[in-house]
C-alpha cells in the first residue's frame, strides 16, 4: 500500500485517476525556504521532509509518496498568500509575465530507497483590473495556494499559457509520477504490476 504524504485535494484526485491503492496521511513540516536556497532544492527538500515525517509514523515497510510545489517570479519563491494584501501584490507582480512552477517529488520505498526529481513549468499569466483580482481573492480558492492561484479552477481564466506540465503546476507530475510507480513497482491503472 503507498501512503500519499499529504493534505492536497488535487494530488488525491491523481492518485484516485490513476487507480493507485493509497492511504493519506498528513506530514507536518517546517516549509520556511532556506537562506541562499534555489527554489528547486527547496521543493525538494521539503517533500523529502514530508515523506520522511510520514515514514517515522508508519510501520516499516510503507511505501510513501510526497511532493511540494513553488511558484517563482524572478528567481524568488512567492510561497502561499498570507492575506488580501499580499495575494493582490503577487497578481500585480505575476500578471503579464511568465513565472516558474516547481514540483518536487520524493518517494521513500518500502526497503528505506529514496527517489527524487523536480519538474519545472512555466505559467504566463495576463494582465487584470485589481478588481478582477480582488473579486477572485473574495471567491476564497486562492487561499493556501502557492503562487495565490489554483490554475485547475477559477484561476485557469488568469492563464495565458503554459509550456511544460500542467499537472505538475497543479501539484503533481502524472507522466513522471507513473514512470516512478512503474520503477518502483506501484500498480495503476497504466500498469502489468
Amino acid at each position: 500500500m503507498l501512503v500519499l504524504a499529504s493534505n492536497s485535494e488535487r494530488r488525491r484526485d491523481f492518485m484516485i485517476l490513476l487507480g493507485v491503492e493509497f492511504t493519506i496521511h498528513s506530514a507536518d513540516v517546517d516549509e520556511t525556504v532556506n537562506e541562499r536556497e534555489t527554489p528547486k532544492d527547496y521543493v525538494l527538500r521539503v517533500a523529502l521532509a514530508k515523506a520522511k515525517a510520514v515514514q517515522g509514523k508508519s510501520k516499516s515497510n510503507t511505501k510513501i509518496l510526497a511532493a511540494d510545489t513553488a511558484v517563482c517570479l524572478d528567481g524568488n519563491i512567492l510561497g502561499k498568500p498570507v492575506g488580501k494584501a499580499h495575494a493582490l501584490d503577487m497578481y500585480r507582480r505575476l500578471a503579464g509575465r511568465w513565472h516558474d512552477v516547481h514540483t518536487g517529488v520524493a518517494f521513500i520505498g518500502s526497503q528505506g530507497q529514496i527517489e527524487t526529481f523536480v519538474v519545472t513549468s512555466q505559467v504566463e499569466i495576463v494582465c487584470m483590473d485589481s478588481v478582477v483580482w480582488e473579486a477572485y481573492w473574495n471567491s476564497g480558492e486562492p487561499q493556501g495556494k502557492a503562487g495565490g492561484y489554483a490554475i485547475q479552477g477559477l484561476g485557469g481564466a488568469f492563464v495565458r499559457k503554459v509550456s511544460g506540465s500542467y499537472s505538475s503546476v497543479v501539484g503533481l507530475p502524472l507522466a513522471e509520477t507513473v514512470e516512478l510507480f512503474n520503477k518502483m513497482g506501484i500498480p495503476h491503472k497504466f500498469s502489468s504490476c
